[in-house]
């Protein structure tokens, strides 16, 4: 079984500042606000959501195909999945333009100031879900707006099931979008301030969502996570990690976890655990693609953390 990940690859320029925002910015002053920070540290990462999902599922052993748009400069990118083994079969370089990339600096309390360029993304409908063959399940993650709405249509009208997955892309959407990407999906996920959000511009509980899909998934962090199906809500343990390096890509690893357990047949509560430990594993390290396992590892952890042997 493969699965189409459509959705975003970008490069992600993360710089810290040794300092505090707040001692630098004068609220009486922001209508003029023109400061710098210096940023001794500075390190460029590949991310993107498609990107990460099918980095992280390519460790489980599940074959995951990226589709996405790129630009002129992603030849390092390209190299990077050449070397991991990931697909570039759907990847379409756009030439006038640039790949998507943030620019995040980070202070000493932890806030953020990020400046996201959207590049290639914004021709991300050039790509159709009809032009793959072989795959069985597909997954719609932040992405140009445009190609989010055609893919989700693109996967219904084909018959392929998949997961709708808004993530950052969300506030592009009104009501009745996303109201229109659940009728259309199979599977849906968010983060808890995410089904919030979906609640409060639909109306919709994720219970109640839960009655028109197959599962409505919700991440809530070092809570764990829920799963609501039509008749049941699984709750999720957050699995224990050796130590908290960085949450960046938590998300996405944790959704190539629920498309292994979708892939292999397993049941929720040993899918959603599967999720927990690969999102518990890339927290461990700096980055969205700097973590390593081997399938024997991953089971050993898998035992060790919830008493029992996954599949």
């Amino acid at each position: 079984m493969s699965a189409l990940i459509c959705g975003s690859l970008a490069y992600d320029t993360i710089m810290v500042f040794h300092d505090r925002f707040k001692n630098h910015i004068l609220p009486e002053q922001v209508h003029i606000l023109n400061v710098a920070f210096l940023v001794p540290e500075l390190r460029r990462e590949f991310g993107g959501c498609a990107g990460n999902i099918a980095y992280n599922l390519q460790l489980l052993g599940g074959d995951g195909r990226p589709m996405g748009t790129v630009g002129n400069d992603f030849a390092p990118y390209a190299d990077w999945m050449d070397r991991c083994g990931v697909s570039r079969d759907h990847i379409r370089v756009i030439e006038t333009e640039y790949t998507a990339q943030a620019y995040i600096t980070t202070d000493q309390d932890d806030n953020q100031i990020t400046a996201f360029h959207p590049g290639a993304m914004n021709h991300s409908h050039l790509n159709r879900v009809e032009q793959v063959d072989g795959c069985t399940l597909g997954l719609v993650s932040p992405d140009g707006r445009q190609g989010m709405i055609e893919h989700a249509a693109q996967f219904a009208e084909a018959g392929i099931p998949f997961i709708f997955d808004p993530g950052q892309g969300m506030p592009m959407f009104d009501g009745d979008e996303l109201l229109r990407f659940a009728d259309q999906a199979d599977w849906l996920a968010f983060n808890d301030y995410e089904a919030k959000l979906m609640q409060e511009r639909t109306g919709r509980t994720p219970e109640q969502l839960a009655q028109q899909v197959r599962a409505v998934i919700v991440t809530r962090g070092g809570e764990g996570s829920l799963i609501y199906t039509r008749d049941r809500v699984h709750d999720i343990p957050a699995a224990p990690a050796r130590r908290l390096e960085d949450p960046t890509g938590c998300g996405d690893a944790y959704r190539a976890g629920l498309l292994y357990g979708l892939m292999n047949d397993l049941d929720w509560e040993t899918t959603g655990r599967v999720a927990a430990l690969t999102g518990a594993i890339k927290i461990e390290h700096a980055g969205t693609q700097n973590h390593r396992f081997t399938m024997d590892e991953f089971r050993a952890r898998f035992r060790e953390a919830f008493g029992y042997d996954m599949a």
